[in-house]
C-alpha cells in the first residue's frame, strides 16, 4: 500500500511485515555455512603445502647430495617451527584476536615453498622448511577460533 502525505501526517502509515524467522535463520545458516566452508579450503590448501615438504625429502636428498641427518634437520627445522610455535601463537591470540593471520600463515607458507622451489644452498633449505612451519603455526590458531565463532554455538560443525 503505497504512502501518502496524509497517512504521514497522520501517523497511520503501515509498518512492513517483519521477516520471518525461518528466513533470517536460513540467512545465517548459509552465511556460517559459507564461511566454514571458506576456511576449510584454506585449511586444506594449508595442509596440502606442507604435506609437500617430506615429498620433496628425495628429490632434495639427491639434488643436494644430502646425508640423512641432513634430512632429518630439515624435518627438525619444519616440525619444530610448525608445532612448538603455534601454541605460542594460540596464546597471543587468544587474547589479541589478529584476523589477518589467516592471510598472513597462508601466505607464509607459500613463501617458503617459493623459496625451497629457488633454494641453491643447504641454509636456504632449512630457512624455506622453518617458513612453511611459521605459516602453519600461524594459520591454525585463528582458522579455529573463526570457525568456532562462525558456528555460532554448534561446535561439531566447527
Amino acid at each position: 500500500m503505497p504512502v501518502s502525505d496524509t497517512s504521514l501526517a497522520s501517523g497511520t502509515t503501515h509498518a512492513a511485515p517483519a521477516v520471518a524467522p525461518r528466513v533470517a535463520t536460513h540467512a545465517v545458516g548459509a552465511a556460517t555455512f559459507s564461511i566454514i566452508l571458506a576456511l576449510s579450503f584454506c585449511h586444506l590448501l594449508n595442509d596440502m603445502m606442507q604435506s609437500l615438504v617430506p615429498a620433496l625429502y628425495p628429490i632434495l636428498k639427491s639434488s643436494y647430495g644430502l646425508t640423512f641427518s641432513q634430512v632429518g634437520l630439515i624435518t627438525l627445522a619444519f616440525q619444530f617451527t610448525a608445532s612448538m610455535l603455534q601454541p605460542v601463537v594460540g596464546m597471543y591470540t587468544d587474547r589479541r584476536p589478529q584476523p589477518y593471520s589467516l592471510t598472513a600463515g597462508i601466505c607464509l607458507t607459500l613463501l617458503g615453498l617459493l623459496l625451497m622451489a629457488r633454494a641453491s644452498t643447504y641454509p636456504v633449505i632449512l630457512i624455506a622448511a622453518m617458513l612453511i612451519g611459521m605459516g602453519s603455526s600461524i594459520f591454525h590458531p585463528e582458522a579455529s577460533r573463526v570457525a568456532r565463532m562462525a558456528a555460532g554455538g554448534r561446535y561439531g560443525l566447527a
